[in-house]
């Protein structure tokens, strides 16, 4: 499944902007020349569609260092998107217009998954987050996975960055989730028991032309293709760098956690699916379903929860107040999905929404 090896229990994150004009905010196909203008210093690459472009950083150690390259990635692709007559939007769904229909990135990858999948495709430009951390060996990506299926919809909603579409409030703060979600291998993975039953269900879905090739398998988290690392891909992109850097630490503190424990207990799957609706409609300012016993709390409980249950793996990272700090900002100053909607009700054309989007994109969040 993989090759070279990364030092367990480091992280990385991947990701997704939208290009937009600086005069109309509408999505706008200059990819190609952003990733020109960005060069070779940083890894960046094309997505789904030419109005998306997409920054990784290396793999860090330390929260800090972390910070430092989530940060460096926006400020450099920003450069580079306004050497190539744009901007760069960390939104999830573009405010005003859309990122699409086709014609979509010029790569017959992309062109086979447009006669595959048809009008899928279509508004399919939305932008996330990737969160890989490092991890031993297979086995330990799929009980990291097991574990953390209950925490997915808490996850969610405390990324959620996408409340508006075509200049109107989507209802949902988490807009992006609900239009991924039409891809048939998508959401929350099964509970499985090894990585050769992964491998296995994957190979079973190549053979119905539900996946085209395996990187393809969209799960919410699972054991990179490429990386020896468990990946997590259930997050909206976040507004702010700060915001970024609080998930991804959250992720890996969960994933090491994980890793230590006794086996995952079960969730039903009915009770996870209304979890992830209820994630992707109210977000982290919102009530959520916990999937262990179907009660609605405070979606802001279930994060604290989820940090105290892995507080000492935060602890060795360092990242303990990083994240406590953020739960008690988020009470004042809301989600990002939250200061979207604050943005939308000061100019219902979506403007200043837009402006507010790309001022915090390439700012640090504090």
């Amino acid at each position: 499944m993989w090759t070279g090896m990364t030092q367990p229990w480091t992280v990385g994150v991947e990701q997704e902007f939208l290009l937009v004009d600086p005069e109309s905010r509408r999505p706008v196909p200059l990819a190609e020349s952003v990733a020109q203008h960005a060069g070779a210093r940083l890894d960046v690459q094309r997505e789904l569609t030419p109005f998306q472009i997409e920054v990784a950083t290396p793999v860090c150690e330390t929260t800090e260092q972390l910070m430092e390259q989530v940060l460096l990635g926006r400020t450099h692709l920003a450069k580079a998107a306004h050497a190539a007559g744009c901007r760069l939007m960390a939104s999830s769904v573009p405010p005003i217009g859309t990122a699409g229909p086709p014609p979509g990135t010029d790569d017959p990858r992309y062109r086979l998954m447009e006669y595959s999948h048809r009008k899928m495709i279509g508004g399919s430009g939305v932008c996330g987050m990737h969160v890989h951390v490092g991890v031993p060996d297979p086995d330990t990506a799929i009980r990291i996975g097991n574990a953390l299926r209950p925490w997915l919809p808490t996850l969610l909603a405390l990324s959620a960055n996408s409340p508006i579409e075509q200049a109107e409030d989507t209802g949902y703060a988490s807009w992006r989730s609900i239009v991924w979600s039409r891809w048939p291998i998508s959401g929350p993975p099964p509970h499985l028991g090894s990585a050769a039953e992964y491998e296995a269900r994957v190979a079973a879905l190549e053979a119905t032309e539900v996946l085209l090739d395996t990187g393809m398998v969209y799960w919410d988290v699972r054991p990179s293709e490429q990386h020896p690392t468990v990946e997590v891909r259930v997050t909206d992109v976040p507004l702010t760098a700060h915001e970024a850097v609080v998930i991804a630490e959250l992720i890996r503190a969960f994933a090491r956690t994980a890793a230590e424990s006794a086996d995952a207990e079960r969730v039903d799957d009915l009770l996870l699916k209304a979890a992830y609706w209820r994630a992707s409609r109210d977000g982290v300012d919102g009530l959520a379903v916990d999937p262990r016993d179907g009660r609605l709390l405070p979606a802001r409980d279930l994060v604290a929860e989820m940090a105290r249950w892995c507080e000492n793996a935060l602890d060795d990272a360092g990242a303990v107040s990083l994240v406590q700090d953020h739960l008690e900002w988020l009470r004042s100053h809301g989600s990002g999905a939250a200061r979207q909607r604050r943005a939308f009700g000061a100019s219902p054309d979506a403007r200043e929404l837009v402006d507010l989007v790309l001022a915090e994109t390439v700012d640090e969040g504090r």
